[in-house]
């Protein structure tokens, strides 16, 4: 869809919601994590020889008390041509130019039982001299625990429910349903976590509209994840379990690394390597040809909440 001039979008608010959100997300998992705070990167790359031009700030808390790592980027880059990532969905707009800025966030937990999480809001215009821009939004939120509870997902979800609720009766299952298909490792032939919320080339209802939604997709995250922090953080745990995390953390860096578009956008259009790369978590394992042992908890995971589901359909409702 094509932008007219009326709805040029205003990217100034759109910079300063998402330098304010990423501020916001540093002091409430600090507070969270109540022991280490967050390293700060800021960083520029000028224009030269084509690359990816722009800046942003890095910040990753490490070895923390709940948190074994957590990184939330902000950048705002600009560029001369869109990568094939950008332009994989939108073919029309191979050779334009770009404008992007976006807050990410990955919170890798220490405790098994408490789940590892993301959220990305982004802005993109594809530009060129002789049209008008081309804008979207995208992002999401997604929890990928390594032991299930029913009642974390089902309050997951109906945050991330609450987020959509007041752009229509169709914005949950369609977001939530994109989340499903997106977050499926193709290889493993399994998705990598419970989902969540996932939407991207988003103009179709007008910009203020949109910015709306994306601001409500990031104003939920908190609210949807530090709950099921707090609920799980405490419970004991052993060497089992935490090898049962590291081996699952390895389907993780399989889907950033294979399928993930933010990732593979940053690599090919010659972004900050270490900006891009801090959504992998700090200690990993792969074993060959694993199986859980049946009727375990490990076999649950599988079971139970890998699998295609609506979790809030049997759900009992809060009283409002």
């Amino acid at each position: 869809m094509q932008t007219s001039i009326s709805e040029r979008p205003d990217v100034a608010a759109v910079l300063a919601y998402l330098r304010a959100l990423q501020d916001r997300l540093t002091q409430a998992l600090e507070i969270a994590d109540g022991a280490a705070t967050f390293r700060e990167d800021a960083w520029e790359r000028p224009a030269t020889g084509g690359a990816i031009a722009g800046g942003g700030r890095t910040r990753v808390l490490r070895e923390g008390a709940v948190f074994e790592q957590a990184g939330i980027n902000f950048s705002h880059v600009t560029g001369s041509r869109l990568p094939p990532s950008a332009t994989a969905q939108r073919p029309e707009l191979a050779g334009r130019g770009f404008e992007a800025m976006g807050v990410s966030l990955v919170v890798h937990p220490r405790n098994p039982y408490v789940p590892t999480s993301h959220a990305n809001v982004r802005f993109f215009q594809a530009v060129r001299d002789d049209a008008e821009p081309v804008w979207w939004f995208g992002g999401g939120f997604d929890l990928t625990p390594y032991y299930g509870f029913e009642e974390d997902c089902i309050h997951w979800h109906r945050t991330a429910r609450d987020a959509c609720e007041p752009f229509g009766p169709d914005a949950h299952p369609r977001f939530k349903q994109w989340c499903d298909d997106y977050f499926f490792i193709k290889h493993r032939n399994e998705p990598r976590g419970i989902g969540g919320l996932f939407f991207d080339d988003l103009n179709e209802w007008g910009f203020e509209r949109c910015f709306a939604f994306l601001r409500s997709v990031g104003d939920h995250f908190l609210p949807a994840y530090l709950p099921i922090v707090e609920q799980r953080r405490a419970l004991p745990y052993g060497e089992r379990e935490q090898e049962f995390q590291l081996y699952r953390r390895g389907r993780y860096v399989e889907f950033n690394l294979v399928h993930d578009r933010g990732t593979l956008f940053g690599l090919q259009s010659g972004g900050r390597t270490e900006s891009i790369l801090m959504s992998l978590p700090p200690r990993v394992r792969w074993e060959y040809d694993w199986r859980p042992e049946p009727g375990s908890p490990e076999a649950r995971l599988y079971e139970v909440f890998l699998k295609p589901r609506d979790w809030l359909m049997d759900a009992v409702e809060p009283a409002r």
